[in-house]
């Protein structure tokens, strides 16, 4: 487990000799808004960092603490995208496709936390597995190609997903999507699990690109528990203050998150919240396994697509 302090040392080598494109979805408050601060400052602002997210208000104040770039050609910009619905996904995709030539690091991590029944969106899909797993496999999906431009160009070409490396449950591949017995379904772990095999799917497609699967640890300062409920918005804080002496600020939970990025090479890899490479799941050698959940996410991501919005009032 390297230190903080080494993390640091490492994070601040960072100097790449391209003009680096990073993309940072859910970048407007907590980890991927400290990530994409932290990013900022190690590449002392001249990058083109995309903040994708829906506020507004956020990512400007986000997008003022960067340090000011000395470079023409950097840009630090905010794209509205509510990543609930996969439609919505497929649009950011589209237009980032069409302005952008190349995409070196894509980091996701939107997402809250909940402890309530299955709750869909009108695409049909749960809002919670929806933010930490559909959503996150649209945007890599769709984006491949600018990663994989990136990549010829003999350049960096990473994805890496915030949510809980280390973790998840067996696939019941009669309940995927858990459309039945949710909670029981361990809908948390369940994401996890789809994560592991999907980032194993995508490097077995494009093995010179590094799909990174991270854990956060327990992260102080963040708004995950806001849209529990009242009551747990009103215990939150105390819940954190008891989880202190092993929790972490999104500061430094964003210093781990950049060393998990910047140190993987390429291939899926899962790391710990201190940086660590915690190896294989050992789902990854069922390969029915990992096909059916990608055949799954595929064929559910296309027919969210498909569903057709009615107008009210």
């Amino acid at each position: 487990m390297p230190p903080l302090s080494a993390v640091r040392a490492a994070n601040v080598a960072f100097s790449p000799p391209y003009f680096p494109v990073a993309i940072f979805v859910g970048g407007t408050s907590g980890i991927g808004q400290a990530t994409a601060q932290a990013f900022a400052r190690y590449t002392k602002g001249n990058a083109h960092i995309i903040l994708v997210g829906r506020n507004q208000a956020a990512a400007d104040s986000t997008i003022a603490s960067f340090p000011k770039p000395t470079v023409p050609e950097a840009k630090h910009e905010f794209v509205h995208c509510d990543a609930q619905l996969i439609r919505n996904v497929h649009a950011t995709t589209s237009s980032l496709l069409a302005r952008l030539p190349k995409v070196n690091f894509l980091v996701l991590s939107p997402g809250f936390a909940s402890f309530s029944g299955r709750d869909e969106t009108e695409e049909g899909i749960d809002r919670r597995l929806g933010l930490h797993y559909y959503s996150r496999w649209k945007f890599i999906y769709d984006l491949l190609p600018l990663l994989r431009k990136a990549k010829d160009a003999g350049e960096d070409a990473k994805a890496l997903s915030v949510l809980r490396a280390g973790t998840g449950v067996a696939v019941d591949l009669d309940n995927l999507g858990l459309k039945k017995n949710y909670l029981s379904g361990n809908p948390a772990y369940t994401a996890c699990t789809y994560t592991d095999l999907a980032m194993q799917s995508f490097s077995e497609q494009n093995p010179d690109i590094a799909f990174i699967h991270t854990d956060p640890g327990v992260v102080r300062d963040t708004q995950l528990l806001a849209r529990v409920n009242w009551a747990m918005r009103l215990v939150g804080p105390l819940i954190m203050g008891l989880f202190r002496p092993w929790s972490v600020s999104a500061d430094e939970c964003a210093e781990y998150t950049l060393y998990a990025l910047f140190q993987s090479e390429k291939g899926a890899c899962r790391r710990s919240s201190s940086g660590d490479d915690i190896g294989k799941s050992p789902l990854y050698e069922a390969d029915d396994i990992r096909r059916r959940v990608w055949d799954h996410t595929k064929e559910e991501t296309e027919r969210a697509l498909q569903v057709r919005v009615t107008a009210t009032g």
